[in-house]
């Protein structure tokens, strides 16, 4: 693996991500942000922000894949969530867990959830970006 993720001394142990992630690979892949849309482009789950993050998460994954990765090579994530409010970080983990189940794996990479006013289109809830770092 060409990440190494840390919760150095110092620093609070979050659970959900890790502080630090430690790259020594050689390729940086860059994933635009990805929305809540199928293969045709369509928003998938309106108005359900918990399976919204899920399919941001799956589309990241087949970004990944694409360019011979997967989560285990993400060394930063960055979600940006329209009108974030703490009481939606239990649907925002649930989108998470569900991702997870269906990846193998839970991702912790080092993150950063930026509340914003709106998204390309209403419907989308979140979207999610990712920077990878492969072998």
């Amino acid at each position: 693996m060409a990440i190494t993720l840390v919760d150095p001394r110092g620093l609070p142990e979050i659970g959900a991500y890790r502080q630090v992630a430690v790259a020594t690979g050689s390729r940086l892949v860059f994933v635009a942000g990805q929305v809540s849309w199928d293969a045709d482009g369509t928003t998938v789950s309106e108005g359900d922000l918990a399976a919204q993050v899920e399919r941001c998460y799956l589309n990241v994954a087949t970004a990944l894949a694409a360019a011979g990765g997967s989560f285990a090579d993400v060394a930063k994530l960055t979600v940006y969530v329209v009108d974030w409010a703490p009481e939606k970080l239990p649907l925002f983990l649930d989108g998470v867990s569900r991702a997870a189940a269906k990846l193998g794996g839970t991702p912790v990479p080092p993150g950063t959830l930026v509340g914003v006013a709106a998204l390309d289109v209403p419907e989308h809830l979140v979207e999610v970006e990712a920077t990878a770092v492969l072998d």
